[in-house]
């Protein structure tokens, strides 16, 4: 590899991913975090004031559509399109669908998120097969090169959540809809400019050479293939209970966040002690991309000027948001902490402790010690059955029924951390495996079924959190939490049994 094109030991390709993925998400988690905030907000505080079992349902319908539509993004760009063209149509339609919601009208609303779900469609199968093809058959990068790319997409998750929920609670609802779209652009100007800097990889198979398209053609399946989509499949079955009980951070644990949790901050060392923690973990991930950004400067600038000077603006422009947000809290005596910064704690720890653990895959590759891939998956959902476990002991002193309550901050925490943990040994190990596995022609289809698989736990993550009054009325917000805890914590388990024969059917894949 040009040590040109090259940083930390990986493609540079994978960084120019990393800031495409990074605006995307901050786009969908900026939106995200507002959805059913925003819809059980009262009339008077700008929202529809919805109940929170039609909002979370809702919530559940689009967040679903939003990981089913990569099934047929996927296919499309397999067949016909190339992931390059694929990820610029996905990503206009994302920037066109957030202009629609920065308008304040119901009608606008809707519209916005079917052009969200369809953008999303397209983009998000194409751009995590196009770091897959970054690398050789059988490369030990792959796992550290999905960590890393998972590391971008919680720097735009932290940062779009962290901004976009402070101006869509404090300022409108309807302009942290429209920053969500503003930093969507960037992304979709940033890919356009670098598209040619990835040469083959992500053109559709008619301009792929002849060698290539041998390589896709429509050969017959091997019983290794078809013993390798079976692990796919088992896979795709189990990341349904994690992402199930995942999701609750955006219906669930948002409302958790907002009606039970005591986020009153006096003026003096509690009000202090929070702002300079938030500007700490403000400026991490901050830092963290202007050092990319610098890197990227270096090594591209002349080849690819407009890439380099779009990502330039954005970085600046992230500063500059960050900087008011930070000087408005500061110049508070008494603070709330908004209801959304609660879902930064997961990206924050992403950012924090993903580098670990890819340095952790590295290192024990190869080795005995070497978890497989099951085992990383049944880490991961026990983990989040832990997580469960602290809101159902911070739970216990909520009385049934009760629309309120002040609860310490520290259960919230706690839950986020293992959350996050579970989460490395599940999402980005998943992403890689779906590359490894997969067949060369049906790459970006069984991205796609792996999104698909996700749909169905939001879905389902939405459906199960609209009963959270019900069973907290008729017996304890405890019990509610108390599923998650039994359906993670079980579907591990029995993911361990089968660890021995899954390792069988991956023929040799690691």
């Amino acid at each position: 590899m040009d040590k040109k094109h090259e940083m930390i030991g990986h493609p540079l390709g994978l960084f120019i991913l990393f800031f495409t993925e990074m605006w995307e998400r901050f786009s969908y988690y900026g939106m995200r975090v507002l959805f059913v905030l925003y819809l059980t907000a009262e009339l008077v505080q700008g929202g529809l004031g919805w109940s929170r079992e039609s909002a979370t349902m809702l919530y559940g319908w689009y967040t679903g559509l939003v990981y089913i539509t990569p099934i047929l993004g996927g296919l499309i760009a397999d067949r016909y399109l190339g992931y390059k063209k694929a990820i610029i149509i996905g990503a206009g339609l994302m920037t066109l669908g957030h202009i629609v919601l920065a308008v304040d009208a119901v009608p606008a609303f809707y519209a916005g998120c079917v052009l969200l779900i369809l953008g999303n469609g397209f983009f998000k199968p194409n751009i995590s097969s196009m770091v897959g093809q970054l690398y050789p058959e059988g490369s030990p990068l792959k796992d550290s090169a999905y960590t890393i790319f998972y590391m971008g997409i919680n720097v735009g998750a932290f940062l779009g959540i962290l901004l976009c929920g402070y101006i869509g609670e404090t300022v409108g609802w309807h302009y942290g809809f429209g920053l969500a779209g503003v930093f969507m652009f960037f992304g979709l100007l940033q890919f356009w400019f670098a598209k040619k800097f990835f040469g083959v990889i992500g053109e559709k198979p008619t301009q792929l050479t002849a060698d290539q398209q041998a390589e896709v053609k429509n050969e017959p399946l091997t019983k290794v293939d078809r013993d390798r989509l079976i692990v796919i499949a088992v896979f795709s079955f189990f990341t349904i209970f994690f992402w199930l009980a995942f999701e609750q951070a955006g219906s669930s644990m948002n409302l958790y966040a907002r009606d039970y949790t005591d986020r009153t901050l006096e003026p003096g060392l509690a009000a202090d002690t929070f702002k300079i923690i938030n500007t700490i973990i403000t400026l991490i991930p901050l830092a963290v991309l202007t050092w990319l950004w610098i890197n990227m400067f270096r090594k591209i600038r002349n080849e690819y000027a407009l890439t380099v000077a779009s990502m330039g603006v954005s970085v600046v422009a992230i500063w500059g948001l960050a900087i008011w947000m930070l000087s408005r809290q500061y110049s508070a005596d008494a603070l709330e902490i908004p209801a959304s910064w609660f879902q930064t704690l997961n990206s924050l720890f992403i950012v924090l402790l993903a580098p670990l653990f890819s340095a952790l895959w590295v290192k024990l590759s190869g080795t005995k010690l070497s978890p497989s891939g099951p085992v990383k998956f049944s880490w991961g959902l026990i983990l989040v059955a832990v997580g469960f476990g602290a809101l159902v002991i911070g739970s216990m002193s909520i009385p049934a029924g009760a629309l309120t309550a002040r609860v310490s901050i520290v259960w919230l925490c706690f839950a986020y951390l293992f959350h996050t943990m579970g989460e490395l040994c599940v999402s980005p190990v998943g992403l890689s495996y779906i590359s490894k596995l997969s067949p060369k022609k049906f790459v970006g289809m069984m991205f796609g079924i792996w999104f698909g698989a996700s749909a169905l736990a939001n879905y389902l993550g939405g459906f199960m959190a609209s009963f959270m009054d019900r069973i907290s009325e008729q017996s304890s917000l405890s019990s509610f939490f108390m599923i998650f805890v039994i359906a993670t914590g079980v579907a591990g388990l029995l993911l361990l049994l089968l660890n021995r024969t899954l390792r069988k059917k991956m023929h040799g894949i690691e």
